[in-house]
């Protein structure tokens, strides 16, 4: 990060610009770009916001933005890789499946899946033919019948059960 910083230092400086003329015109706080010129990160709040204003300030001086762009994240690369380029290389040229390397950038995550819906389903199910069942059950039952005959002696009412 420092080359980078002294490269846009030295180029401001071949322009004839100031730091404050350059911090007015980019609408930057100046201590972000004495900051940036002197190779501190950690002045930045993040990552994306030095990449911003790296973007900006190249633009700014009449820099080629790609290739300060890709010193930037080739910078960014190094610092927050996980894996050595070396390793890199060597995976891709290797045939053995074997030495895999991963990183938890790259790691395959194992979907879980969700069964409230499917416990859902079932219960609806069982409370759906619970239902079926009882008025299976209610209409199968055994309902009196009334005999409306009456008993030749008595002049009662008999009830007949069939089934």
């Amino acid at each position: 990060m420092k080359e980078i910083g002294e490269y846009l230092r030295d180029e401001r400086r071949k322009n004839g610009v100031s730091i404050d003329e350059a911090s007015e015109d980019l609408d930057v706080n100046p201590s972000l770009l004495e900051a940036l010129e002197s190779g501190n990160s950690k002045a930045f709040k993040d990552i994306f916001e030095l990449k911003d204003i790296v973007k900006s300030y190249s633009k700014y001086l009449g820099l080629d933005v790609d290739s300060v762009l890709d010193e930037f994240n080739d910078y960014i690369f190094e610092k927050t890789s996980k894996i050595s380029l070396d390793d890199i290389k060597k995976q891709k040229t290797s045939e053995e499946k074997t030495n895999h390397i991963a990183s938890p950038y790259t790691r395959i995550k194992h979907t879980r899946y969700d069964l409230a819906p499917i416990v859902l389903i079932v219960a609806i199910l069982l409370f759906i033919s619970l239902i079926v069942y009882v008025i299976l059950k209610v209409v199968a039952t055994d309902t009196p019948v009334v005999n409306k005959e009456l008993s030749s002696l008595k002049g009662e009412i008999s009830y007949e059960f069939t089934k």
